[in-house]
């Protein structure tokens, strides 16, 4: 699934127009599931009710087939709770959310009970987000297994890329979880050791190339090694220059993913151009 990009306008709202472009254009390149208002669809900085807006024209747009998990990015139960509530309410079909760390960093028991006191709360389906180059904190693994044991937890958005995470955690756990690699480096290993699939920044430009490396992966890692490496190269290229780099490529690629949510700013000048002249070579190879 790709972690959708999020388009918002110069002065910094919500461009949903270019919104439905995306999901559409995505779809028609076989996609089919997204997560929106994760870490790459700047989820950190949507603000109450835009959560509800995208999925609604998600859904508006494309029906109730896709797969559509809602990131959540905030710092308290309470507005975890709320945000919840806006991606439920809106016709999610479950919730991603990332670890709580601007107080909690470290503190794994208070991250735990977070995680407790959220899937006892809410009516939809829960999975974890561990996303260490975001918050400089990485949900350890026990705690991720002990978690997987409660009702609603249904998997995890492993973004570590620590493939032998994947395979800790997907021995240890039973039933019908499913663990997600994020890391665009490292998912033939993280299929390789279990993980089920991929949701990736990377989906938004390549999703064929990301697609090939999971279905080669699960073949078997000497399959897929080529098609890796090649997905390795470019995203190293783009998310090289962060969150305004994977805009730029959505952009080659052919996404309408607008401008960046200040304190990102698009790249410009030189710095663009350096990034955009190699994508424009690949584009008829790698971006699709």
């Amino acid at each position: 699934m790709p972690a959708l990009v999020t388009p918002f306008d110069a002065s910094g709202e919500l461009d949903i127009t270019s919104h439905r472009f995306n999901l559409t254009a995505l779809t028609g390149r076989d996609v089919e599931g997204f997560l929106i208002g994760g870490s790459t669809g700047e989820g950190p900085y949507l603000e109450a009710g835009e959560r509800r807006q995208l999925v609604d024209a998600a859904r508006d747009e494309l029906g109730q087939k896709p797969f559509i998990a809602c990131g959540v990015s905030v710092e308290s139960l309470r507005a975890a709770l709320a945000a919840c509530a806006e991606a439920s309410q809106a016709g999610a079909d479950a919730v991603l959310v990332m670890t709580p760390t601007s107080l909690a960093r470290g503190r794994h028991q208070w991250v735990r009970r977070f995680y407790e006191a959220l899937d006892a709360a809410i009516d939809i389906p829960l999975m974890l987000y561990s996303v260490p180059g975001v918050t400089s904190y990485e949900l350890p693994v026990d705690v991720a297994i002990e978690l997987s044991g409660r009702p609603g937890v249904v998997g995890m958005k492993d973004s570590g890329g620590e493939p032998v995470r994947s395979q800790q955690i997907t021995t240890a756990v039973s039933g019908d979880y499913y663990l997600f690699a994020g890391a665009s480096k490292a998912l033939s290993l993280s299929v390789g050791g279990g993980a089920h699939g991929a949701i990736t920044s990377s989906a938004n430009y390549a999703p064929s190339l990301v697609q090939d490396v999971v279905n080669q992966a699960r073949k078997g890692l000497d399959k897929a090694h080529e098609v890796q490496e090649k997905l390795t190269g470019l995203s190293g290229l783009v998310e090289s220059r962060g969150l305004a780099g994977v805009k730029l490529a959505a952009e080659v690629a052919g996404l309408k993913p607008g401008y960046p949510r200040a304190p990102v700013w698009p790249l410009e000048g030189e710095e663009a151009d350096s990034l955009r002249r190699p994508l424009e070579a690949l584009k008829g190879q790698l971006l699709n």
